[in-house]
Protein backbone atom coordinates (compact mmCIF):
# COMPACT_ATOMS: atom_id res chain seq x y z
CA UNK A 1 0.00 0.00 0.00
CA UNK A 2 1.30 3.41 -0.96
CA UNK A 3 0.77 6.29 1.46
CA UNK A 4 0.42 9.46 -0.56
CA UNK A 5 -0.41 13.07 0.25
CA UNK A 6 -4.19 12.54 -0.35
CA UNK A 7 -4.08 9.79 2.27
CA UNK A 8 -2.35 12.17 4.68
CA UNK A 9 -4.91 14.92 4.01
CA UNK A 10 -7.76 12.44 4.53
CA UNK A 11 -6.23 11.27 7.80
CA UNK A 12 -6.03 14.87 8.99
CA UNK A 13 -9.74 15.13 8.17
CA UNK A 14 -10.52 12.02 10.19
CA UNK A 15 -8.50 13.47 13.08
CA UNK A 16 -10.49 16.73 12.88
CA UNK A 17 -13.87 14.96 12.92
CA UNK A 18 -12.88 12.61 15.73
CA UNK A 19 -11.41 15.51 17.73
CA UNK A 20 -14.67 17.42 17.44
CA UNK A 21 -16.62 14.39 18.62
CA UNK A 22 -14.19 13.77 21.49
CA UNK A 23 -14.43 17.39 22.62
CA UNK A 24 -18.23 17.17 22.46
CA UNK A 25 -18.39 13.94 24.44
CA UNK A 26 -16.00 15.18 27.12
CA UNK A 27 -17.96 18.39 27.59
CA UNK A 28 -15.16 20.64 26.38
CA UNK A 29 -17.19 21.83 23.41
CA UNK A 30 -20.93 22.23 22.93
CA UNK A 31 -22.82 21.09 19.84
CA UNK A 32 -23.96 24.69 19.30
CA UNK A 33 -20.40 26.03 19.34
CA UNK A 34 -19.03 27.52 16.15
CA UNK A 35 -15.75 25.65 16.67
CA UNK A 36 -17.56 22.30 16.77
CA UNK A 37 -19.24 22.81 13.40
CA UNK A 38 -16.14 24.40 11.88
CA UNK A 39 -13.97 21.47 12.94
CA UNK A 40 -16.49 19.04 11.44
CA UNK A 41 -16.67 21.04 8.19
CA UNK A 42 -12.88 21.14 7.95
CA UNK A 43 -12.72 17.39 8.50
CA UNK A 44 -15.32 16.75 5.81
CA UNK A 45 -13.45 18.93 3.31
CA UNK A 46 -10.13 17.21 4.01
CA UNK A 47 -11.66 13.75 3.70
CA UNK A 48 -13.36 14.84 0.46
CA UNK A 49 -9.98 15.90 -0.95
CA UNK A 50 -8.65 12.40 -0.34
CA UNK A 51 -11.77 10.92 -1.94
CA UNK A 52 -11.13 12.89 -5.11
CA UNK A 53 -8.01 10.74 -5.56
CA UNK A 54 -9.42 7.45 -4.24
CA UNK A 55 -13.11 7.75 -5.06
CA UNK A 56 -15.79 5.89 -3.14
CA UNK A 57 -19.38 6.97 -3.80
CA UNK A 58 -20.76 6.04 -0.38
CA UNK A 59 -17.97 7.89 1.41
CA UNK A 60 -18.38 10.92 -0.84
CA UNK A 61 -22.11 11.02 -0.10
CA UNK A 62 -21.56 10.98 3.67
CA UNK A 63 -18.88 13.69 3.46
CA UNK A 64 -21.12 15.95 1.38
CA UNK A 65 -23.90 15.46 3.94
CA UNK A 66 -21.45 15.99 6.84
CA UNK A 67 -20.19 19.23 5.29
CA UNK A 68 -23.71 20.48 4.53
CA UNK A 69 -24.90 19.84 8.08
CA UNK A 70 -21.75 21.46 9.46
CA UNK A 71 -22.41 24.58 7.39
CA UNK A 72 -25.91 24.64 8.84
CA UNK A 73 -24.38 24.53 12.32
CA UNK A 74 -21.95 27.33 11.42
CA UNK A 75 -24.79 29.53 10.15
CA UNK A 76 -26.84 28.89 13.30
CA UNK A 77 -23.86 29.64 15.55
CA UNK A 78 -23.13 32.89 13.73
CA UNK A 79 -26.78 33.96 13.92
CA UNK A 80 -26.85 33.21 17.65
CA UNK A 81 -23.71 35.31 18.14
CA UNK A 82 -25.20 38.19 16.17
CA UNK A 83 -28.46 38.08 18.13
CA UNK A 84 -26.64 37.89 21.46
CA UNK A 85 -24.27 40.73 20.74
Amino acid sequence: MDYSWPDFVGNLGVLAVLSAYFLLQTGRLGAEALRYSALNALGAVLITVSLLYNFNLSSMMIEIAWFTLSVLGIVRALRARREAG
